[in-house]
């Protein structure tokens, strides 16, 4: 993505039009509280590049609807894509208040006595929800005087939540979700659906058949410099482990190292489809380095592809890595059989966290008891109540998911300007590269195995597609989690161990899905999940509020839950019934565009 397009944050001063003393008085307090708020976002959110999220603040305070228009046209020529009305005084609510219906909207205002914020803060939230254009309310707990220009701790915390998850919606609206091929063995998330991405999403679906791989390999149509830089860093740092495949479909040396040349020749080519290249114009292909200004991507593979070609385990996993043989950098995000719904997913958790995803089959769950017959080993663990969910698939995940970066001493994924040299080295070393099960995969390919580290907190999402409904979400938080040697062993030959794996344990609320981790299994709605680094299901449930997909499974306490202040019109005894009728009444974000 161009820097130079990142979405900014418009932020709006507020205030009592009233001229002849009480304008006058508040010019100056208003202003400090917005370029406050600015600084706050600049110093704590980061676009994908690493680089500090930008603000910009309405030339003058905003007291009628003329300053109003004035406001919406800079925002509007600055790329503002999110918008974020501060106040610490009464102000004209609706002679105010931004109309556009497509931009994130949430409104601050101060809690002091002196001038009455909250009072304005209401009539605003009450015209917007009049007017069909939810609005995020952000009102501290406890009173302020009129001269403090100290944001609190719980309006500085939805003050962030709120613009990192607007950030979301707005870096997503205009990009492109590219299908790499179709429909994979009949699964229904790689059936994509135009509709979802364009109107809940703001995106476009774009899409190429297989025989473009096949050309552009024959064709060799790739930076062959890149190529030879990237052969000879794989050879280097992905060691080759053991090969699982029977003495009589054990492929020879000189097939598999072909494999590791076409899966290398493969990735640079996902990547030149997704966002351009423009060593490509130097090669003649001018129309190729463009790409498909794609900020996520899937892979269909099995089977038309994997029947003759490589598969794309190489590819996914190094794609969806945060570093490569140029170094460390943000991840492409291509989903596992063109699993567009995953892929959502991904995308979803990569723009919040800004962290690489883990793409899985959500494939058994391991009672305590089950663990113990099977392994023949007593079983228990501090995080675990009743077992594990075993997160594994063939398509690899990100190798940061080996969880050998590290935050103040606990395993995590870090933005790649955060991680070290040595943790890059670290993910490697822990990663092997294994040929790939022949009945699987007759064309051949290298998949991944390691074992993610334990203790890193996490969060599993599905999204799923549901007729007459639309799109909706379901999370879980918990954590991943350590296996003796021995029973993970005798887990993991119970499966095919040259994939990754992760134990996963959902925390448990006894209530509904989450009474048991069983039950967590019982009510996935679909093969696949995503799991991100983190306890953010609060964000996930945010920004699925400003799309309009309700979230209809989750883990998330009531305190943490952060909605549009309309969704209280649609019931505040059962949130989650509420999210359904505001969704459903509001339509998807881009329905109506």
């Amino acid at each position: 993505m161009n820097p130079t397009l990142y979405p900014k944050v418009g932020i709006r001063p507020t205030i009592d039009g009233r001229l002849g003393g009480v304008r006058e008085s508040l010019e100056e307090r208003t202003m400090l509280q917005a370029r406050a708020v600015a600084d706050l976002i600049a110093r704590e959110l980061r676009y994908p590049d690493g680089s500090p999220v930008e603000c910009v603040i309405a030339e003058t305070c905003i007291g009628g609807v003329r300053e109003a228009a004035a406001c919406a046209e800079r925002v509007k020529r600055e790329n503002a894509g999110v918008s974020l009305t501060v106040t610490p005084c009464w102000c004209y609510g609706s002679e105010t208040m931004d109309m556009d219906p497509h931009l994130p909207k949430a409104v601050w205002g101060f809690n002091g006595t002196e001038r009455p914020g909250a009072v304005y803060l209401a009539a605003a939230l009450a015209g917007h929800t009049q007017k069909g254009l939810p609005a995020f309310g952000i009102y501290g707990k406890d009173v302020q005087s009129a001269t403090d220009t100290e944001i609190p701790d719980d309006v500085r915390g939805k003050l962030l939540d709120f613009v990192r998850c607007g950030l979301v919606v707005a870096l997503m609206r205009g990009k492109s979700y590219l299908s790499m091929g179709g429909t994979s063995m009949g699964i229904a998330g790689s059936v994509v659906d135009t509709a979802m991405w364009e109107k809940w999403l703001g995106m476009r679906v774009e899409a190429i058949d297989m025989s473009e791989f096949a050309g552009r390999m024959k064709k060799s149509w790739y930076d062959p410099a890149e190529y030879e830089k990237a052969l000879a860093w794989v050879k280097e740092n992905c060691p080759e482990g053991k090969d699982y495949n029977s003495p009589e479909s054990t492929r020879s040396r000189e097939q598999i190292d072909s494999e590791w040349e076409d899966s290398v020749k493969m990735t640079l080519i996902a990547r030149d489809l997704m966002v351009g290249n423009p060593k490509l114009v130097e090669m003649g292909l001018g129309e190729q380095a463009q790409g498909h200004n794609a900020i996520a991507a899937g892979f269909q593979g099995q089977r038309q592809w994997t029947d003759h070609f490589p598969n794309g385990d190489f590819l996914e996993a190094i794609l969806n890595s945060s570093f490569d043989w140029n170094g460390k950098r943000a991840p492409y995000l291509v989903a596992t059989e063109n699993d567009a719904l995953n892929g959502a997913g991904m995308l979803f958790g990569n723009l919040l966290t800004n962290t690489a995803q883990i793409f899985a089959d959500l494939r058994t769950y391991w009672s305590s008891e089950a663990i113990e017959t099977a392994s023949g080993r007593e079983f228990s663990h501090p995080l675990v109540k009743d077992g594990i969910l075993h997160l594994i698939n063939s398509g690899p995940a990100a190798l940061d998911g080996t969880g050998e970066m590290e935050t103040d001493g606990v395993p995590s994924m870090k933005p790649f300007w955060e991680i070290t040299d040595a943790e890059v080295e670290k993910c490697l070393k822990a990663t092997t590269w294994h040929p790939s099960v022949t009945e699987y995969f007759p064309g051949g390919g290298l998949s991944t195995r390691f074992r993610t580290r334990g203790g890193m907190p996490a969060t599993m999402i599905r999204l799923n597609l549901v007729d007459g409904l639309g799109p909706a979400i379901q999370l879980a938080e918990g954590y991943t989690i350590d296996l003796p040697d021995d029973v993970h062993d005798a887990l993991d030959q119970r499966t095919n161990p040259t994939w990754p794996t992760t134990w996963f344990a959902p925390i448990l609320t006894g209530q509904g899905a989450f009474s048991s981790t069983y039950e967590v299994m019982n009510h996935w709605g679909a093969n696949h999940c995503v799991m991100s680094h983190g306890h953010i299901g609060h964000h996930y449930l945010t920004l699925a509020s400003m799309l309009r997909i309700p979230v209809y499974m989750h883990n998330v306490s009531g305190e943490r839950i952060f909605r549009p202040s309309s969704w209280n019109a649609f019931g505040t005894a059962d949130l989650e019934g509420a999210d359904f009728r505001a969704c459903s009444n509001y339509g998807p974000l881009y329905g109506n565009k």
